[in-house]
């Protein structure tokens, strides 16, 4: 089975994502996408603390028309910060038979030696980096952390990267939908719809639980 891997703190998960998800499971011909809640993020916290439940709540009923989506909730099964090389490594164990395809933006592509032992992805994974239609990025071997250039070679015809462990990175320009979780919250917090940005679902859960206005109701 080949399953797309796509995680994020989700707070909350936005049309944005779901286009995403879309796109690269048909490009890439995946079988499902996972979408992981992140319990503990190594690089950010959880903006007003909304617990890991209400957000692996909220995706699910983002995803629940979707018989390709699937949530996980993994991240909060194990301890610790939620390192995605750890993670993978648990997805790899439960499921020995798929292939992971690990989905993340451009931004974090070019940030990728800050994360946990990196060079460790590349042996778990493919990577689908998502890029912004036009990207200006012209020679993406470059953006590669400088230790690893030499174990990628680079197909122009596919716009992909090779990896010497037979994994790939391929890069993916995805519809533009400017839509940012940060935004969807500052709209919440100050009465605004946020109809057309996320699913009619995540919507009336915000509203019928006081998500983002400062208090959650219970």
């Amino acid at each position: 089975m080949k399953t797309g891997i796509l995680g994020g703190t989700f707070n909350p998960v936005h049309l944005a994502h779901l286009r995403i998800a879309e796109e690269v499971r048909e490009v890439c011909g995946l079988d499902r996408v996972l979408f992981l809640p992140a319990a503990a993020p190594p690089h950010k916290s959880v903006a007003e603390d909304v617990p890991f439940a209400r957000r692996l709540e909220i995706v699910r009923l983002a995803i629940a028309d979707n018989p390709s989506f699937a949530a996980s909730d993994l991240e909060a099964r194990r301890e610790g910060k939620s390192y995605s090389v750890q993670t993978l490594e648990i997805l790899q164990r439960e499921n020995p038979g798929d292939e992971l395809f690990f989905i993340i933006g451009m931004d974090s592509f070019r940030d990728l030696a800050s994360w946990h032992q990196y060079p460790r992805l590349f042996d778990l994974a493919n990577l689908v980096v998502a890029m912004r239609p036009g990207a200006s990025d012209k020679d993406p071997p470059s953006l590669l952390p400088v230790a690893m250039q030499g174990e990628f070679c680079y197909d122009y015809s596919s716009k992909s990267l090779r990896h010497r462990s037979g994994r790939s990175v391929k890069f993916l320009e995805e519809t533009q939908l400017d839509i940012s979780s940060t935004h969807i919250r500052q709209l919440v917090a100050v009465g605004r719809s946020i109809r057309y940005l996320v699913p009619a679902a995540v919507a009336d859960f915000i509203a019928s639980h006081g998500l983002y206005r400062g208090r959650e109701r219970s």
